[in-house]
């Protein structure tokens, strides 16, 4: 793939309303959320890039399986890398600073011990990971009729007054923008 930033439209792409040309919003990739149809065709978007990042940066195709798609926690990983990668380099005007660039490898750097898969990277060929063991209903039980502070403490978001002063931003920046 020789260019990288023709996998998807900018997060930027004008829309017209109201005679006005607005950014369209940042769309969020939930895999699970998605109808089958456009997850295949985002599977295939994505797997466009990796094909470029694998070219980019050699040194990631010992670290990551062939079969990357076959694993969701990969997936996942590469999914944030792609989406970061788009907003740093195909023009989120979000995403403009010095160091976005620099942000964006350091990511990279610190996602890749979670682009793999022992046992196929061990195989080179695809094991399925063994099965994650099912929560044992009778000591959730025992936990819960303990009333745990997990679940008796009352609501209380760890960023409450910044998640308030963002709404209050927004909410003044609506009114400005409707008087004016």
């Amino acid at each position: 793939m020789s260019d990288p930033t023709a996998v998807a439209a900018p997060a930027t792409a004008p829309s017209a309303v109201n005679g006005e040309e607005k950014p369209e919003p940042i769309t969020r990739w939930v895999w699970r959320a998605m109808e089958p149809a456009e997850r295949e065709a985002r599977l295939l978007e994505l797997t466009g890039w990796v094909d470029w990042l694998l070219t980019a940066h050699p040194k990631l195709h010992s670290k990551m399986p062939k079969c990357w798609h076959l694993h969701e926690d990969i997936i996942e990983h590469l999914t944030a890398l792609f989406l970061g990668w788009v907003r740093t380099y195909a023009g989120d005007p979000a995403k403009i600073s010095t160091r976005a660039e620099i942000e964006w490898l350091t990511s990279l750097h610190s996602l890749t011990p979670h682009l793999g898969s022992p046992g196929c990277q061990a195989a080179s060929t695809h094991q399925d990971p063994p099965p994650r063991p099912k929560p044992d209903g009778e000591l959730l039980e025992q936990w819960m009729d303990g009333d745990p502070e997990f679940l008796t403490a009352p609501a209380h978001h760890p960023a409450q007054a910044e998640v308030s002063r963002m709404v209050a931003a927004a909410r003044a920046a609506e009114a400005a923008k409707a008087q004016g």
